[in-house]
């Protein structure tokens, strides 16, 4: 439920984004997962590719896929299966803070992107906070947590997030947070330690605990 809300909140940003950007776009999502967001913009009408180096979520972000029109395919991020300038946007949600080589994955994003696309991304700020809300946090009150879900030390900060793109003809046009509504769900949750559907994400000004944005490949 956790992770649905915060999605919710991102899927319909980057449609929104996309549908004054290039409403008719070509969308690659990296480290697709699940599928939450490559089976929501294929809803939406777009021509959507999902790729992921696990099988067993590609299977499942399959069966979830009520468009049965999403190219769902096996490959490695640090070696996209796709030929230069194939996308007119690419997607990469909660993925980057889990290789241990992100310029690589950017590289090969920028590399598939066409000029004048666009690219979508969130990922976790490092420091304290993240720390205590992402990693401790996500542990106390989401059961079965995998050991080492996320680790501190792979969690990028924005500065070096726009570092690694500025050779690679990417400019940062929007960079924001989220951070949880503190409605009576939130509430509920601290003292249940259980989410429940009314726990929904806002945007926030603050990157501190983690950022969401997307930036433009120069023409």
């Amino acid at each position: 439920a956790l992770l649905r809300a915060e999605s919710k909140t991102r899927n319909q940003w980057v449609y929104e984004t996309l549908m004054t950007l290039n409403p008719r776009a070509a969308v690659l999502d990296v480290g697709c997962g699940g599928g939450f967001l490559s089976n929501f913009l294929a809803e939406k009408g777009l021509a959507v590719t999902g790729l992921d180096l696990s099988k067993e979520s590609l299977e499942v972000a399959q069966i979830f896929d009520r468009s049965k029109s999403v190219k769902y395919v096996y490959g490695d991020a640090y070696l996209l299966p796709f030929a230069d300038q194939s996308f007119e946007a690419v997607t990469c949600m909660d993925f980057l803070e889990h290789v241990s080589k992100p310029d690589v994955v950017l590289k090969e994003i920028a590399r598939v992107l066409k000029p004048g696309g666009s690219f979508f991304f969130h990922t976790f700020n490092r420091n304290w906070l993240a720390w205590l809300l992402v990693i401790k946090g996500v542990e106390w009150f989401v059961k079965n947590t995998p050991k080492d879900l996320h680790i501190l030390e792979m969690f990028i900060k924005p500065s070096e997030l726009i570092q690694m793109m500025t050779p690679l003809d990417l400019k940062v046009q929007s960079l924001r947070g989220l951070r949880p509504q503190l409605n009576s769900s939130f509430f509920r949750m601290l003292i249940k330690k259980e989410v429940d559907d009314g726990f929904k994400f806002t945007w926030t000004t603050s990157t501190m605990m983690s950022y969401t944005g997307w930036a433009h490949k120069k023409s």
